[in-house]
């Protein structure tokens, strides 16, 4: 996507009066949708499609939503926005541990679903200059949204680049489970603590994957985490 082009959403939902509200706001707002109704027929097509952002309904015919997002996140970082009508902290939760960078919990304002986008795609845009921080084992790359270790490339969502970045900027600083949410979202009321506990979870498991460096993101006892090599 160029600053002349639409951003390109790709709407996942099985409920078509809920798809057809979701198109219409979105081409008010001047993006480019795409509906399916589908899980596998969705998948096939973001193998085959580039998005900017994807809003994905938990409960489809075909493959579930978590599934699916497990499976999108073997071949995109794209950012996923999960629509579910399951208000349990361990369905959202279990959303968040598929790779979902955000959720939108059913009945909800389509107003709402929009921000939610435009802050997706804000936090995800590429910066113009190329940005690298690094200690000689961590590299961070702004523009290209990325971090290696030891050259090797992290797979990391949005959320958790985000994450890791901003711990990697500071050493040694203890943030809190809430500064790290101020960090990933910009509306903390549908957010929880448990639900930063699962991101660092994954991020840890992902370094695991390429080295031996996952406990430099430590848990400071009762307050949250910080990062340090040491």
């Amino acid at each position: 996507m160029t600053s002349f082009e639409p951003a390109r959403i790709f709407v996942i939902e099985d409920d078509q009066k809920i798809a057809q509200v979701l198109l219409d706001y979105l081409q008010v707002h001047a993006f480019q949708a795409t509906h399916c109704s589908d899980g596998l027929r969705a998948l096939e097509m973001v193998h085959h499609q580039q998005f900017d952002l994807i809003l994905l309904d938990r409960m489809l015919p075909g493959m579930d939503g978590v599934t699916l997002c497990h499976a999108i996140r073997q071949v995109s970082q794209v950012p996923i926005i999960m629509l579910t009508a399951m208000i349990q902290e361990d369905d959202k939760l279990e959303g968040l541990e598929a790779g979902a960078d955000d959720y939108v919990c059913k009945p909800f304002s389509p107003r709402e679903v929009i921000a939610r986008v435009k802050a997706q795609l804000r936090r995800n845009a590429i910066n113009a200059a190329l940005s690298e921080v690094g200690d000689g084992v961590f590299e961070v790359n702004v523009s290209k949204m990325s971090i290696k270790v030891s050259g090797l490339l992290l797979a990391l969502t949005a959320v958790e680049f985000r994450l890791l970045a901003e711990l990697i900027k500071h050493p040694g600083r203890v943030f809190t489970r809430q500064q790290l949410l101020n960090v990933v979202s910009e509306d903390y009321r549908e957010s929880s603590d448990r639900s930063i506990d699962v991101h660092i979870k994954n991020i840890r498991k992902k370094i695991a994957v390429v080295s031996n460096y996952s406990e430099c993101v430590q848990s400071v006892y009762g307050v949250g985490y910080r990062f340090e090599l040491d």
